[in-house]
């Protein structure tokens, strides 16, 4: 899963990446308004969280362009701003959530991975495909009961997939969603990451659908 923070506070992003990386995500950040807004139209994120005010282009007109070219991704805003208005101004033009500053970052995570079960259709915070269980809450996964083991790359895998079952994801897509824009798309890892989240869940949980790509699919009772 991939988030996009776009923050202008250089500490306060940087706190941002670094919980939400620990928690499993891939983070682009931009730290004004013109640059949030063509990784936003440009890349495909999970998520946003963005700032209202932003150099440059504040963050209502941000997300008014992202809403009016088609963007559909969750957005959570970060806001100073107490006056109910300017909050309104925000979710008119789009936003799903907010938070108020001073906040604590794991309500954010929260909020965040919320936003992100939404919009794949998932109302409980367990995700289930199978004897596979993802806990969206607290990132663990059980596989028929027992914990299991993943990388931070793996769990990305996993999670995008888990979000999305029985849906055929193709190769672009997948890379798109779990790393960040630096990431080389040529290479191989993406293929020797499957194979080891195959490996790990088991069985053929995890199909290959000729010249289209993955996908995860439960099981068919014998």
């Amino acid at each position: 899963m991939k988030i996009l923070v776009v923050e202008d506070e250089p500490a306060l992003a940087f706190r941002l990446q670094q919980l939400l990386e620990g928690a499993g995500f891939a983070v682009d950040v931009a730290y004004d308004g013109e640059d949030g807004w063509h990784l936003g139209d440009t890349e495909n994120y999970d998520a946003v969280v963005l700032d209202l005010g932003l150099p440059k282009l504040d963050g209502v007109t941000v997300l008014q362009r992202w809403r009016e070219a088609g963007r559909a991704m969750p957005v959570l805003l970060l806001t100073a701003r107490t006056r109910w208005s300017e909050k309104m101004a925000g979710f008119n033009a789009g936003a799903d959530d907010y938070v108020t500053k001073p906040f604590e970052l794991e309500e954010v995570l929260y909020r965040l991975r919320a936003l992100i079960r939404r919009a794949a259709g998932h109302s409980q915070p367990e995700l289930a495909c199978g004897p596979v269980r993802l806990d969206t809450n607290s990132g663990r996964v059980t596989i028929d009961g027992l914990p299991a083991q993943f990388t931070a790359q793996e769990f990305r895998i996993l999670s995008y997939l888990m979000h999305h079952p029985d849906k055929i994801i193709s190769r672009s897509e997948l890379t798109e969603h779990v790393y960040d824009r630096n990431f080389d798309s040529d290479s191989n890892v993406l293929d020797v990451l499957i194979g080891r989240v195959r490996k790990k869940l088991g069985g053929e949980l995890i199909q290959t659908v000729r010249g289209q790509g993955y996908r995860l699919t439960a099981p068919t009772a014998p």
